[in-house]
C-alpha cells in the first residue's frame, strides 16, 4: 500500500538532516591589535585613512577616537571586522561630549553609525 503522508515526512526529515550538516558552525571571532579607520570632514571634503592600536587615541580636527577593541571573522568563514570606538568631540569653550560609544562593523557601516553633522568615521578592517 502506498502512503505519500509517509513518503514526504522522510524527505522532509532527509533535507533537514542535509541541512543542519550544511550549516557553517559559528566560531569566535578573532582579537587583533590594531585597526584601519577612515574620517570624512564633510564640510571640507576631507578624508584620512588611518591606522591605530588598540588603546590608543588619535585626534582628528576636534575628535578623539579611541580603539578599545578590533575582532574580524577567521579567514574560513564570510569576512567581517569589528570594531569598538570611543569617540569625543571637543568644541573650544565647551565641555567634551561622547558622540559615539560601540561596535562599528566593516559591512555595514550603517548598522551602527557615528551620528555627526560634520565627521564621519568608519572601519575598513582589523590589522595584525
Amino acid at each position: 500500500m502506498f502512503r505519500p503522508a509517509a513518503g514526504l515526512l522522510g524527505a522532509v526529515a532527509l533535507l533537514a538532516s542535509v541541512a543542519v550538516q550544511a550549516a557553517p558552525i559559528p566560531s569566535q571571532m578573532i582579537e587583533r591589535p590594531a585597526a584601519k579607520l577612515q574620517w570624512l570632514d564633510k564640510v571640507t571634503a576631507r578624508t584620512s585613512t588611518f591606522t591605530m592600536k588598540v588603546g590608543e587615541t588619535k585626534a582628528m580636527s576636534s575628535l578623539r577616537i579611541t580603539l578599545r577593541a578590533c575582532r574580524e571573522n577567521p579567514p574560513i568563514e564570510t569576512p567581517e571586522s569589528a570594531a569598538f570606538l570611543e569617540v569625543t568631540e571637543i568644541k573650544p569653550g565647551e565641555q567634551a561630549e561622547q558622540v559615539f560609544s560601540g561596535w562599528m562593523f566593516a559591512s555595514s557601516p550603517a548598522l551602527s553609525a557615528m551620528e555627526n553633522p560634520i565627521y564621519d568615521v568608519w572601519v575598513l578592517g582589523c590589522e595584525q
